[in-house]
């Protein structure tokens, strides 16, 4: 069996795997296997036991916030480290944030930082408060006026379509307002 994006060997401990920790807490639940060589030959580790508390420590030590993980010792003195995703994303290794591409661990990138960031708070970019004070929605409005039969696009209608809250407009607002300060975004 070679390695896949949510499988991945390391015939040693090395601090490496603590990259690919990041990356299945942020994004897919995967697993590691220790005593494998990247070419799927079975070497084993010296002694099973010690090396699962040292695994455990690294992570515990070097990943902030802590993911939940587990730990299964196979045979062949293999240890399977299951990494699930995580709800406090982004889980971080040295201050960075990693992910799987196909077989190999990446850093992520500032853009997709702040995806994590967001997705830890449970908050998309388009529920976030805009600075904008005031937004005039004359084509929509047009359109429900059209397709929803309403005869004024009132607060209140802005309200049910999560669009306003007393805190103010969301990005999603902003969007479909007539005009906006986001470069390049069109909607259909």
């Amino acid at each position: 069996m070679k390695e896949t994006k949510t499988l991945e060997y390391k015939e040693k401990i090395t601090n490496t795997f603590l990259k690919t920790v990041s990356a299945y807490a942020n994004y897919e639940t995967g697993v590691i296997k220790f005593g494998i060589t990247d070419s799927g030959e079975v070497v084993g580790v010296t002694d099973p036991k010690a090396t699962c508390l040292n695994i455990e420590n690294k992570i515990n030590d070097s990943i902030d916030p802590r993911p939940n993980f587990k730990l299964t010792i196979e045979a062949h003195n293999v240890i399977a480290l299951k990494v699930f995703e995580g709800l406090e994303k982004p889980y971080l290794y040295k201050g960075k944030a990693y992910k799987r591409n196909d077989t190999a661990t990446i850093e992520v990138s500032r853009g997709e930082l702040n995806r994590l960031t967001l997705q830890g708070v449970e908050k998309t970019f388009d529920e976030q408060l805009t600075s904008t004070k005031e937004l005039h929605f004359t084509a929509l409005e047009k359109e429900l006026q059209d397709k929803l039969g309403i005869k004024k696009l009132t607060p209140d209608i802005l309200k049910t379509l999560d669009l306003l809250s007393p805190a103010g407009y969301n990005h999603a607002a902003e969007l479909l307002a007539d005009e906006n300060d986001f470069t390049g975004v069109d909607l259909v």
